[in-house]
Order: structure tokens, then sequence, then C-alpha cells
């Protein structure tokens, strides 16, 4: 460390991170940043992943808050966002924090409402994604188990 005081805790993007972390991993704290999304953020921001995210200034801050709030801005691809061609407005964007919840139940009412397979599967409470349901994901009493004496 050059002279800069190292923060213990960060708050960045509405959530609280650990300072004493490299930036690479910090980032994957935020809900919805992985850890190739973390590694082309920094890229596009100027700042190497192993620095620690305690000791970047706030400029290097405000840089990051910026490339996950413009990911076009910067020449993110959609297929690196976690929010690809939404339904409503057809443009692809990064969500961060809460609005991944928010966003992951609006779909699923979505789903229910209109009927569809997965909807069902939903409401039901079984399997969505075709696992299979003989044998796994059962709950309540055991029916037809008899140790053996």
């Amino acid at each position: 460390m050059s002279g800069v005081e190292l923060k213990r805790i960060v708050r960045l993007l509405n959530t609280t991170l650990d300072g004493t972390k490299p930036v690479i991993v910090a980032l994957t704290g935020v809900r919805g940043i992985s850890h190739t999304l973390a590694l082309t953020i920094l890229r596009k921001a100027g700042i190497h992943p192993n620095r620690l995210l305690g000791e970047l200034s706030d400029e290097e801050y405000a840089k990051i808050e910026d490339v996950v709030n413009n990911p076009h801005k910067y020449g993110i691809p959609w297929w690196l966002m976690n929010r690809q061609k939404d339904y409503r407005n057809n443009e692809s964007r990064i969500l961060i924090g809460d609005d991944v919840n928010w966003y992951m139940t609006q779909d699923i009412n979505l789903m229910k409402k209109i009927g569809s397979w997965k909807g069902i599967r939903h409401e039901l409470g079984l399997k969505v994604r075709g696992q299979r349901t003989k044998t796994t994901g059962r709950v309540g009493k055991t029916v037809g188990y008899q140790r053996k004496k």
C-alpha cells in the first residue's frame, strides 16, 4: 500500500463488501455479479483485479458503479448480462442486489398467470427444469419402508 489507507468495510453497489479481499473476489459478493462479469467490469474500469477493494479511491468506486449501471456504454456484450432481452423492452442489462429477486418473482408470477408448463410446475411445487421426480424431491412421511429385524 503506497500511502493509501485500507478501508476494511466498503459500501459499493448497495452492498457491504469486505475491503481486505481482492477486488475481483469482493465484487462477486454482490448478488447478480459472477466471476466472469466482475473481471469484465474491472477491465472496462481500468482496475487491476488483484488490488484490494479497500485501497481503491472514490473515483475508482464511482467508475465501477458507472460500468455496472451503463454496460452498453462500455461495450459489455449482451450475453454477459444477467437480464438478457427483457420481454418488456427487449434490452439487456445487469441486475444487482434486490432487483435480481424482484425480477425473478415477477417472471415466475407471469408464468403462473399465463399458464405455461413451468408456471404450472411452480404452482404445484414440483421440479421445473425436467428433473426426475420418481425418487428425488420427495417431502412428507416415508411410505413402504420397513427396517430389517
